[in-house]
Parts: structure tokens; sequence; C-alpha cells
């Protein structure tokens, strides 16, 4: 039916909603030092690969779990 089935893994994002997290030493220090990005997300790279995966260049791909984590899952 044309229909594909794919998630996305997002990692640690920067979001407002948990600014309060963002900017605890603490707890930034723990994120950015087990991705091995050294950084938070941004919400625009996590639509950039909704937008993929909803377009037709993404219409070979299926049952996939796209990990947009900065490489945290692989570090783990």
């Amino acid at each position: 039916s044309g229909v594909t089935v794919n998630a996305i893994g997002p990692g640690y994002v920067a979001t407002e909603m948990n600014t309060v997290l963002v900017e605890d030493p603490e707890f930034n220090a723990m994120v950015t030092s087990r991705t091995p990005a050294a950084r938070w997300g941004r919400p625009e790279e996590i639509a950039a690969a909704a937008v993929f995966l909803a377009s037709d260049e993404a219409s070979y791909v299926n049952g996939q779990v796209l990990m947009v984590d900065g490489g945290m899952s692989v570090a783990l």
C-alpha cells in the first residue's frame, strides 16, 4: 500500500521545556561527556530526520529506527 513504518530515536535535545536541565552544569556535563557529538541536539535536527523519512527519498526505508542522538546510543 506504499506505507512505510519508521521511527526516530532522539537523544538529548535542548528545548524551551528543558532549559533548567541544559543550564544545570552537572547534568549538562553528563550529557555532553557521554555524547560523541559533545553537545545537545537541536529541534531542527529531529525535524530534518522527520522530513527525510516523510520524503520520497526514504521510500525504500522501512522498519527502521533512525537514531538522531549525536552518537550516544553507540557510545553507551
